[in-house]
């Protein structure tokens, strides 16, 4: 848990910020009547209040906002936070987008000490959702909801003749359990085809969650699971085990199911079965268990032990 020291602004660019006490954030801008904001990646800068304290020590002429941080912040090692992380404070909600920056050699502390510490310590952020920061609020760490990814394969589906049900059944129950959908597509029966979008997807860092449906069974034309194989680094053959086991309780005809999984570089990929009441069935008993492997796979866990 952190808390607000000082909100500062400067309305000129080139100008020492200075301490308003409170602003209001607007989405996708910045802090109101801020010269630096904008829609670019860098529209708040966040400094730690214990850093600047400790800089102050070395006589340092520091007032708030000197370092040009538009937030000083107490009890967050902010320069800890990968880009990405994101903070809420009241109502809105900050995400990082770069930590530290080039410093001007020109300003006035580096002038002085012949050092400043906002390349180093200083971070940047964009605003996800706008409100109002005040001096002696809250800000907290939030966790990052995993970004998850939908592709369907459809012949029929592609060429326009039967509507996709499967694709949002998934999107809605990920939604609700906490996940951000980033990319849906639909295509073809094509093994080429699907191999490639999936590599794309996990070369890219799309997603750290994706999930296929359709095209794992006896068809000629079913390639998902010899698609996915393709593309895998390592697979994990106990989720499609987990799946065809409790399906099996459902009915017998699971066992002809040759839908797989595995891992890309950070991407868990799951292959889903093609009909809207096996997705519901399948994903709502996989997904308890989903999110420790996310967090091992990512670094965002370190052991698989159960507290």
């Amino acid at each position: 848990m952190g808390k607000i020291i000082a909100v500062n602004i400067s309305e000129e660019k080139g100008t020492p910020k200075k301490n308003i006490h409170s602003a209001n954030l607007i989405e996708d801008w910045g802090v109101e009547h801020d010269a630096h904001a904008g829609k670019w990646h860098r529209q708040v800068s966040l400094l730690s209040y214990e850093k600047i304290e400790d800089f102050k020590k070395k006589g340092a002429p520091v007032v708030d906002g000197a370092f040009g941080e538009n937030l000083t912040v107490q009890g967050i090692d902010l320069k800890t936070l990968p880009i990405g992380t994101r903070l809420q404070c009241n109502e809105v909600l900050l995400e990082v987008t770069q930590i530290g920056k080039q410093c001007h050699s020109g300003c006035e502390i580096f002038k002085v000490m012949g050092d400043c510490i906002m390349p180093r310590e200083g971070i940047f952020a964009r605003v996800l959702k706008g409100g109002v920061i005040s001096e002696g609020d809250e800000i907290n760490v939030v966790k990052r909801p995993f970004r998850a990814a939908i592709l369907t394969s459809s012949d029929s589906g592609y060429a326009g003749e039967r509507e996709d049900l499967s694709g949002p059944a998934i999107r809605k129950i990920l939604e609700n359990n906490g996940y951000e959908v980033v990319h849906t597509i639909l295509l073809p029966d094509d093994r080429d085809m699907l191999a490639a979008e999936m590599a794309r997807i996990a070369d890219e860092g799309i997603a750290e969650l994706l999930l296929t449906t359709g095209g794992t069974g006896f068809s000629p034309r079913d390639c998902m699971p010899e698609a996915t194989m393709d593309i895998s680094e390592r697979m994990v053959p106990g989720i499609p085990e987990a799946i065809r086991a409790y399906s099996m309780t459902i009915t017998p005809r699971a066992m002809l199911s040759r839908a797989t999984a595995c891992i890309r570089k950070q991407t868990l990929i799951i292959n889903l079965p093609g009909s809207p009441k096996a997705v519901k069935e399948s994903l709502e008993y996989i997904l308890p268990s989903l999110q420790h492997g996310l967090e091992i796979l990512t670094g965002a866990a370190t052991n698989c032990a159960r507290k």
